[in-house]
């Protein structure tokens, strides 16, 4: 498994670190593994959110227009 250094951390937020950790009764290493893992999969949500949001907008703003089917569409380019 891949290792990452962090230099030059606040002395600050390297004691807050280790309280948590000690908090949720994990090492240091543990709690910014996890740490870090949530992140990811939180940025990962939100990414999926906004899309399916802009999703639906789009959907709401084509109500009633007219649809093509992408297939007919790439058939009829090629034929050209």
């Amino acid at each position: 498994m891949a290792q990452v250094l962090i230099r030059d951390l606040d002395p600050e937020v390297i004691e807050a670190l280790k309280r948590k950790a000690r908090e949720n009764r994990r090492s240091l290493q543990g709690e910014l593994k996890t740490i870090l893992e949530q992140a990811v999969r939180s940025s990962h949500s939100r990414n999926i959110d906004d899309f399916l949001a802009r999703v639906k907008e789009i959907r709401k703003q084509t109500v009633g227009m007219p649809q093509t089917d992408a297939a007919q569409l790439v058939r009829e380019d090629r034929e050209r």
